[in-house]
């Protein structure tokens, strides 16, 4: 049984959204159940998607914090 964790930011992709919609996760969960399907032949209901969604100031790159909560 696949399990598949997604993390994500809490930044959105438009504007006044501050998250991933429900319609966008909907269709990831189906992607990456379908890509395993097509590669590994799991079937669809065996494959567990979890997501984690990552509030800006909880992540950071290259030692420094997001760039939308302080610059390094």
């Amino acid at each position: 049984m696949p399990i598949v964790t997604v993390q994500l930011t809490r930044e959105g992709t438009d504007a006044g959204v501050d998250r991933v919609t429900a319609e966008q996760k909907a269709a990831i969960y189906k992607g990456v159940s379908e890509v395993l399907l097509d590669v590994l032949g799991k079937p669809l209901d065996w494959t567990w998607v979890v997501f984690e969604e990552v509030e800006m100031e909880n992540w950071g790159w290259a030692g420094c914090p997001s760039p939308n909560t302080a610059s390094c």
